[in-house]
């Protein structure tokens, strides 16, 4: 498994994901067509954890370009922690996303991943996407 490093908090906003995982595309072409930016011109993630009840919570959201953004367009602002990730690329996710979580189970049974924190998808592109796993 590969690695990368984010050297600063990454501040982003978006969607809480209600009808998960029904409801990730339509959150995310929300976003999108809000903000007016594809993938590729703005980095967009998707952010996934278990709550204390034991039901997955899922984020569709855009990273701040500008201070003052979330508010703009009037959705609630979070942050991706820095620090050292796994990571698998996935190329034309969108004819593999139920493959995604099968994806993030592997990853998460490494000895180096940090179950505790949340699991983050990174659209890089229309096409192109990384899965990742907070390293310990």
């Amino acid at each position: 498994m590969e690695k990368l490093t984010f050297d600063n908090d990454i501040k982003v906003f978006g969607i809480h994901v209600k009808n998960f995982p029904a409801g990730i595309g339509a959150a995310f072409d929300e976003l999108i067509i809000k903000i007016g930016d594809r993938a590729g011109e703005r980095n967009y993630y998707g952010i996934s954890y278990l709550d204390n009840n034991g039901e997955a919570i899922y984020k569709a959201v855009a990273e701040n370009k500008i201070p003052g953004e979330a508010e703009k367009y009037g959705y609630p602002e979070s942050e991706i922690e820095k620090g050292e990730y796994l990571f698998k690329a996935l190329k034309n996710w969108q004819t593999q996303t139920d493959c995604i979580k099968d994806i993030f189970h592997e990853m998460m049974e490494d000895k180096n991943a940090d179950i505790t924190k949340p699991c983050v998808e990174w659209y890089k592109t229309d096409d192109g996407m990384l899965c990742l796993v907070k390293a310990k």
